[in-house]
């Protein structure tokens, strides 16, 4: 797999956790919601985000 199917799993996974934290434990798990859609957001908008940097650290290529 490659860093972009990883990053899209990761923001998804941690959208659905938050969500499934904030309807069983409390409400202010939707902050990790908003945090993960700003930094979506922000790295549209700067074409850099932490998630890929820690990823190439990792070792796992690019798409071609």
């Amino acid at each position: 797999m490659t860093i972009e199917r990883y990053l899209r799993l990761i923001a998804g996974s941690f959208v659905l956790l938050s969500l499934a934290l904030s309807y069983f434990h409390h409400p202010y798990w939707l902050f990790l919601t908003a945090f993960v859609g700003l930094n979506l957001f922000q790295s549209g908008i700067t074409n850099w985000c932490p998630m890929v940097w820690i990823l190439e650290k990792l070792g796992i290529p690019h798409q071609k």
